[in-house]
């Protein structure tokens, strides 16, 4: 993957993290800028984490898996991407408070972050930059979930879905494309 994919991936690896910023940012009353910059943190920390440990783990198994790790990349982005636009679909709202406890944060951090882990076994499968891609992706979250909590509490609901949708779409191009150069059908 080259930066420009490592970008593409990171923006649809942070649609999670945006939507329930965004619930976030609609349960506070009045922006509070010091839970805006906690959950940014919080959301840009583990999915910059997240690769890493799924990098770990891509490296120790990838002699295994070397003639077949295209379509292994394919398949969990393409079940990533389907998750993410399948939870787009859900009417139920995440539960709708402003709370940035450790306990709380913690949590909706490892939930939204299980899709990066998945990511660093595909970037260990294409000798990309372990640092490169997890800066980026922790930066990119950090950025579009400080976005997430200004929407959420500017305009409330209408963007939650929409970002979730958008993250499962890019992250299945990218599956596709990665398919797609593996089997030489794409220059």
């Amino acid at each position: 993957m080259g930066f420009v994919e490592i970008i593409i991936v990171s923006l649809g690896l942070a649609m999670d993290a945006m939507a329930v910023a965004v619930c976030k940012g609609l349960a506070m009353k009045k922006i509070n800028y010091r839970k805006m910059i906690v959950i940014g943190l919080y959301f840009g920390f583990f999915q910059a984490i997240m690769p890493i440990i799924g990098y770990i783990l891509g490296s120790t198994f990838s002699s295994f898996i070397k003639d077949i790790d295209h379509w292994v990349a394919f398949f969990l982005l393409l079940i990533i991407g389907l998750n993410m636009i399948k939870e787009s679909k859900d009417d139920e709202l995440e539960k709708r408070n402003d709370d940035t406890s450790f306990k709380t944060m913690i949590l909706l951090s490892i939930a939204t972050s299980i899709d990066a882990l998945a990511v660093g076994i595909t970037i260990s499968l294409f000798n990309s930059s372990l640092f490169i891609s997890a800066i980026t992706i922790g930066i990119i979250t950090f950025v579009l979930s400080i976005i997430g909590v200004l929407l959420g509490n500017k305009f409330g609901d209408k963007f939650q879905n929409k970002s979730e949708f958008a993250g499962g779409v890019i992250l299945i191009i990218i599956g596709f494309k990665i398919l797609l150069e593996h089997l030489g059908l794409l220059i």
